[in-house]
């Protein structure tokens, strides 16, 4: 059996041991608070513009801090790019958001090559950051290789930048690949005769035909009197040889495409043939004859 004073000396150790534990588990439930006790999930920033992402930060309690500003060709110049924090992640109360902002795709303005020689021509697009399309040859008078066509044009503002040229070339070294002209907005007979000096076969299409109108009945070349003989137009008598059917009007005109030139394939820059048929769609059909 323990000594009275023993027994009291055991009390002390273990009222001083709960004591201690007491303050332990106090200070941790007080330090998990302080960290976690105002925590907030990170929103999606991304698409946004810099008013939505301020107004979303700020709804949040987290600070946003426009970082970088990069070029994007998939989103729209004023919105958010990226961020850190992934959206989702848990952080305290006023932690700061960085995100990059959109500048939107870059545009890089086509300078004129046309009549340079191939190699400074592709010096002066490299120059100009833009890449080397397809390089198509076609006969014609003077040195080869001279850049005779373009596309896109001088002067277009692009998102992906590549230009392909149009070349001259000697008979002997000549290429049956052409580069494809743009046709919109010029009329038949424009069109076709462009492509014919390119080489190339019209197929024309319509995709706004006007409504039908009844046919006109043709008029006979001749009519038949009361007595059954057959007069022509002015009242005289005609006859036909034995075994010869008598003559037919003659069928109405084929209508030629009108209007202007709306869509065309291939479209223009591609590389074709030449011989390949182009496919015009022109905005309505005349039934004016063509007099080309």
């Amino acid at each position: 059996m323990l000594k009275p004073t023993a027994m009291k000396t055991f009390r002390l150790i273990l009222s001083a041991l709960a004591m201690l534990f007491v303050m332990f588990l106090s200070a941790a439930i007080t330090l998990r608070i302080a960290l976690h006790g105002h925590e907030v999930t990170v929103p999606n920033f991304s698409g946004m513009t810099v008013s939505e992402a301020s107004t979303a930060a700020l709804h949040t309690g987290l600070d946003l801090n426009i970082e970088n500003q990069f070029y994007s060709t998939t989103v729209p110049a004023g919105r958010m790019l990226s961020q850190a924090p992934a959206s989702g992640s848990k952080v305290r109360h006023g932690w700061q958001v960085r995100v990059t902002e959109s500048l939107g795709p870059q545009q890089v303005t086509i300078p004129d090559v046309s009549a340079e020689p191939l190699r400074e021509a592709s010096l002066n697009l490299r120059r100009g950051g833009l890449d080397l399309g397809t390089l198509a040859h076609i006969d014609a008078p003077g040195d080869p290789d001279i850049v005779l066509a373009q596309t896109p044009p001088p002067n277009a503002g692009v998102d992906q930048p590549r230009v392909s040229l149009l070349l001259s070339s000697t008979a002997a070294g000549a290429s049956s690949a052409i580069v494809t002209p743009s046709f919109l907005g010029m009329s038949y007979s424009a069109a076709n005769h462009a492509a014919a000096a390119l080489g190339l076969r019209v197929a024309s299409i319509s995709d706004t035909p006007p409504p039908p109108t009844p046919a006109a009945a043709p008029t006979p070349a001749f009519t038949t009197n009361t007595a059954g003989v057959k007069i022509d137009a002015n009242g005289q008598a005609i006859s036909f040889p034995a075994g010869q059917p008598p003559p037919q009007a003659a069928p109405p005109a084929p209508s030629t495409p009108a209007g202007p030139v709306t869509a065309q394939k291939p479209d223009s820059g591609y590389r074709i043939t030449k011989g390949d048929t182009i496919r015009l769609t022109f905005g309505h059909i005349s039934s004016t004859p063509s007099t080309n």
